[in-house]
């Protein structure tokens, strides 16, 4: 293995894990049981690179040929039911901000990771010239497993309501396409995480969205 997939590895299980922990944490919420939380764990973990996969024709998809980020989605789901579980307190009262922050920093780097994720992969797979499809396939990489989450838990798609966040992914794509050619692969990869990130935050910090509607969600 060589350092850029070392390293690609290495976001994805770090993006695996946060949005597992979003899905689960989501799941909990709802009071689901513990193949619940798992099952919604797994789907915010691995669905948009399930999306990118398939766009990118790539089968059986990545999550299906290496067990290893399904796995480490289910086993982190099932450690933070037991948490929150016993700990049901954290989700209400003085202890909700805290949790809503902890919610907000695992969406925030599984958001930047997979959208980095997403476009290193179709690099990898000859489409390194196709701007539209780079685009396009790490947005998706990015927000595909949280609109499934959504999807499955019942509420709106994340999405649709909070602006910043597809256009996070969206303006951390971009960011990709500019810096792969001059800087490389594994720079393009962490200057995209992290201005994601960035993005995510600030939208918190500042509330910044699009105008909507009277009456709409």
């Amino acid at each position: 293995m060589d350092y850029q997939h070392l390293i690609t590895f290495i976001m994805e299980m770090l993006g695996t894990v946060a949005f597992a922990s979003s899905g689960a944490m989501t799941a909990v919420e709802k009071n689901m049981d513990i193949f619940g939380v798992s099952v919604l764990g797994v789907v915010t973990a691995t669905g948009g690179g399930l999306i990118r996969d398939l766009v990118l024709g790539i089968t059986p998809p990545g999550m299906f040929r290496d067990p290893v980020y399904a796995l480490a989605a289910i086993v982190t789901s099932c450690c933070l039911f037991w948490i929150l579980y016993a700990k049901k307190e954290w989700l209400s009262g003085a202890f909700r901000a805290t949790y809503d922050k902890i919610m907000l920093a695992f969406d925030a780097v599984g958001l930047g990771i997979f959208t980095a994720v997403g476009i290193f992969t179709a690099v990898q797979n000859g489409y390194q010239d196709n701007l539209f499809l780079l685009i396009f396939v790490g947005t998706i990489t990015g927000v595909g497993g949280g609109i499934l989450r959504d999807v499955l838990a019942g509420e709106t798609p994340y999405i649709f309501v909070k602006h910043v966040y597809a256009c996070a992914s969206l303006a951390g794509a971009l960011f990709y396409v500019l810096l792969q050619e001059p800087f490389g692969q594994v720079t393009a990869m962490f200057g995209t995480s992290a201005l994601v990130i960035l993005l995510r935050f600030l939208a918190a910090h500042y509330k910044w969205n699009l105008p909507r509607l009277k009456g709409s969600v």
